[in-house]
């Protein structure tokens, strides 16, 4: 599933685009949403909120989610039919395996960026709070709940529990304050680095908990569980990892 720094990617891939201001002349693909409203229109700007590529006109928002195994292509594309093709003058953005949904207002009055962790109106206070308010919930959810974490997925749940040494399956009305603000620095702090790995194409060599089998800090076995309402992958270890 692509996470919040792969759609900033494709967010500022479009942008030098110069895209903004035009009219979509063709839309293509087998979706089922009725995209009539989308080429009467110009595009007054193209946004990301955490997993969500968004192509902002006056009045309403066109919202593309990659799900489990979306993806894109600029000006060229499969061979496999798109979900959605948008055709400019000079471009073409192709969407593959997503969810299309038009939704009937302006962006900016339906996305609370200050959820996003990719946002500069990203606010960590926020997060904190939210996470004080779900004592019940294990920290392997809260991780990955889009309401506070906007953007976060598993990588990013294993990476930082890792590296703040914390067990998956602790509630988060037992960690201390100390170590929920830990948290929610460690996501701003890892959605950035994401972000760096991504662009360099080498964001599997720096990962040291997601899909692998011996930790390096203690040099023995990770476990692997699938835990949590989601049932997503978990790999810690329970050396370091303190079960709070």
């Amino acid at each position: 599933m692509p996470e919040g720094p792969s759609i900033v990617i494709l967010r500022e891939a479009v942008e030098k685009l110069h895209l903004e201001g035009q009219l979509i002349r063709l839309v293509e693909g087998n979706t089922t949403v009725d995209t009539n409203e989308l080429t009467t229109h110009p595009v007054r700007e193209f946004r990301s909120w955490g997993k969500h590529f968004l192509v902002c006109f006056d009045d309403f928002t066109l919202r593309i989610h990659f799900m489990l195994f979306g993806s894109h292509l600029i000006n060229e594309q499969k061979k496999s039919p798109p979900r959605l093709s948008l055709i400019f003058d000079d471009a073409e953005l192709n969407f593959y395996s997503c969810s299309v949904k038009i939704l009937d207002a302006p962006a900016e009055s339906i996305y609370d960026w200050s959820a996003d962790i990719m946002s500069e109106q990203w606010d960590g206070q926020k997060a904190f709070e939210k996470l004080k308010q779900n004592p019940k919930m294990l920290v392997c959810d809260a991780l990955l709940d889009q309401n506070i974490f906007s953007g976060s997925g598993n990588i990013f749940k294993n990476e930082v529990l890792f590296r703040t040494h914390v067990h998956p399956l602790s509630r988060l009305g037992d960690l201390p304050d100390e170590k929920l603000h830990e948290l929610v620095e460690g996501e701003r702090m890892y959605a950035f680095d994401f972000l760096k790995w991504k662009k360099e194409l080498t964001l599997k060599q720096h990962w040291e908990a997601h899909t692998k089998k011996i930790c390096p800090r203690c040099l023995v076995p990770f476990h692997k569980e699938y835990l949590g309402k989601t049932k997503r992958r978990s790999y810690f270890c329970i050396h370091c990892q303190h079960l709070y």
